[in-house]
């Protein structure tokens, strides 16, 4: 990664010590792999490619490992495989070469390159995590996420920029990192060959508007690398990263600055530990103000560098390892502490798309009985687009679910660039009518819905009886709709936790007090009056309906068609009728809350705008009487005469107290 990195010990060439290759050799274990790169070139230029094939293959492999640490895919990969070419005898080639192909996204061939590196070094935790990386970042593509990320237009260079920070809670200020030209210190990094890294900082004003970043003046920056600003709570004390140079090899350690009057003190170093010759980088302030994070190379990790922190008021200065659930064997980096329980950072140690990778990780609760002291983290990839196969890190949070993180993809030169990330709210509503038996709008109806969550909404319905809530995945509902002069009617459901947008239509449909109303599906055998089984579910409807309006007694009606005398008629639909009511009787409901009554064929049906969408052929308003049917096909007439045998129940009293 470009900006402040931690020096690494590399191989060095076994033969051929000139004066020029000992040069090369000496600035890459110095991590100053821009201008190693620069010799090797010129040297592995140099050499006949028949004659000195052997040393053109071991420079092309010290130059494949300046373009990997350079972040450099391309030319990484191009590098390897001419050392495979000049048959470079190296063990770890074909791992290098992997690590390449995986930041160019070269998944297929990556795993075939990694798992011939496993053929020699069969418990190598690089190749399997690598390989694991490689299976699942073709998923982590197709599925993508919620994630919108755009390239920052104002905060970048053309050099590189990383590590944005807020300063404080009121995001008026964004801190970051940058190499470009405006830098005050002369001097061009031997890393990358840019000019070494300054913090610089941009305004954002009341319309959201940012300002081109400025340099912090004062005494700050320096000569040096400095980098990775992060803030005390207040935004009055600043951490930061700067690489010292002590001959070599580099190291980086952390300082601080205070701030007076808008303008930063000169930095002062933060004693971590007595150690001088581990780094400490990548500062972050929790955001109680109570421990400093920091990733470190120092004894007593998981390997690589690790994520520590450190109590800030305690005088012993309490120093702890994040352990292994967050540390890998690899680099685990850029910690960010949004909450007590919620941590995001970066790692190549776990498995990733190429590079680091972004990573959030979760707090678990411990159970009452667990009696181990270590905290258990679980992590999680970010996924596309927020991570791709170059190196994703460096993330800090703006308002809600969005902010800023650093990564060098798309850049051939390797450079680290801002890029501003957001998560669209989920998008989830519940939507539906409120309507009579009918289908008519019900007129003035509200609707109520109570949430698991606590989540409370009021809201009437519009006058085509239309409504809509906005909700939140993964939550129990109780909906209530009601109106005056109609029974309330009540439902139940649970919203999907799945990541993405929903909407959901819940329908109300009202009984009005004040006119019968249909009991859909009540079925008898012919000529007889006992219930057949598929009437049950719409009587159990019934039962719970009476049970929630406790107070209301009902008239049960039983009509039948024109078939048949009068005096049959009203007999037989007055033993249906008290069919239903033993039925309702039998499931709980009060005997004296149910009147029975039959009305045989005197009481035909009016044709309602519910009964036209079912039957066209029929004007809404028309009375079906027998005179009425008797002139219609015999196909409507049999459609007519079902339509009359029906039965009804209407609220005849509102005041029933047991």
């Amino acid at each position: 990664m470009v900006g402040v990195m931690l020096a690494s010990v590399a191989l060095s060439l076994s033969s051929c010590k000139g004066p020029k290759l000992k040069e090369a050799d000496e600035a890459y274990d110095r991590g100053e792999y821009f201008d190693a790169a620069t010799i090797y070139r010129k040297l592995y230029n140099r050499y006949n490619r028949k004659e000195d094939a052997w040393i053109r293959g071991e420079l092309a492999f010290q130059l494949g490992m300046c373009h990997l640490k350079l972040n450099q895919g391309s030319r990484a990969t191009a590098a390897f495989q001419n050392a495979i070419r000049y048959e470079y005898e190296d063990t770890t080639l074909m791992l290098r070469l992997a690590q390449a192909q995986q930041r160019e996204g070269q998944y297929a061939a990556a795993i075939s390159s990694y798992q011939q590196y496993l053929e020699i070094a069969p418990n190598s935790w690089e190749a399997k995590v690598g390989i694991r990386g490689c299976q699942l970042a073709p998923k982590w593509k197709e599925e993508g996420s919620r994630y919108i990320v755009k390239l920052d237009k104002v905060l970048n260079s053309r050099r590189a920029d990383y590590c944005p920070m807020f300063l404080d809670k009121n995001m008026e200020y964004v801190y970051l990192t940058s190499t470009n030209e405006k830098s005050t210190g002369e001097l061009r990094s031997e890393i990358s060959g840019t000019k070494k890294g300054d913090i610089f900082f941009s305004k954002i004003d009341d319309k959201g508007n940012m300002s081109r970043p400025e340099v912090v003046d004062g005494g700050l920056n320096t000569e040096h690398d400095e980098g990775a600003a992060a803030f005390s709570p207040d935004g009055s004390t600043m951490y930061l990263a700067r690489a010292v140079r002590q001959d070599w090899p580099t190291t980086v350690e952390i300082y601080t600055s205070t701030r007076s009057e808008a303008k930063w003190s000169a930095p002062q170093k933060f004693e971590i530990t007595a150690d001088t010759l581990s780094n400490y980088t990548d500062p972050f302030v929790s955001p109680d103000g109570n421990w400093l994070y920091f990733a470190s190379d120092m004894p007593g990790g998981q390997g690589g560098i690790d994520i520590w922190r450190i109590n800030l008021k305690d005088k012993h200065g309490t120093l702890e390892n994040l352990g292994p659930h967050i540390n890998t064997k690899g680099n685990d980096r850029f910690p960010n502490v949004r909450t007590d329980s919620v941590l995001y950072f970066a790692s190549d140690g776990h498995p990733g798309m190429g590079g680091l990778d972004l990573f959030m990780a979760t707090l678990q609760p411990r159970d009452e009985d667990d009696k181990v002291s270590m905290d258990r983290w679980v992590v999680e990839n970010m996924g596309v687009p927020m991570n791709s196969c170059a190196d994703d890190f460096g993330i800090t949070f703006g308002k809600g679910e969005s902010g800023y993180f650093s990564s060098n993809r798309g850049d051939a030169r390797g450079y680290d660039h801002i890029f501003r990330f957001v998560k669209p709210d989920l998008q989830i509503w519940i939507s539906g009518y409120v309507v009579d038996k009918d289908d008519e709008p019900v007129p003035n109806a509200v609707i109520r819905i109570v949430g698991d969550d606590g989540s409370n909404q009021k809201t009437a319905a519009k006058p085509d009886g239309s409504f809509r809530f906005d909700l939140q995945r993964g939550v129990k509902y109780v909906m209530l709709a009601g109106a005056d002069g109609y029974l309330n009617a009540r439902q139940e459901f649970e919203s999907d936790a799945a990541e993405e947008d929903a909407e959901y239509n819940v329908d109300f449909i009202l009984a009005a007090t004040f006119k019968a109303q249909v009991v859909e599906n009540i079925f008898y055998d012919f000529d007889k009056a006992v219930l057949r089984d598929e009437s049950k579910l719409a009587l159990d409807s019934m039962v719970m309906l009476l049970k929630d309006h406790p107070n209301i007694v009902i008239e049960m009606a039983a009509h039948t068609d024109r078939i048949g005398s009068d005096k049959y008629n009203n007999g037989l639909s007055q033993r249906r009728a008290q069919s239903v009511v033993d039925y309702l009787v039998e499931n709980g409901i009060p005997r004296e809350r149910l009147k029975p009554a039959g009305y045989g064929k005197t009481r035909p049906k009016t044709v309602t705008k519910r009964i036209h969408s079912q039957y066209p052929q029929f004007e809404e308003g028309v009375t079906l009487t027998e005179e009425f049917i008797k002139k219609l096909s015999k196909e409507d007439r049999e459609a007519a005469d079902q339509i009359n045998r029906r039965t009804e129940f209407q609220v005849i009293d509102t005041t029933y107290e047991y």
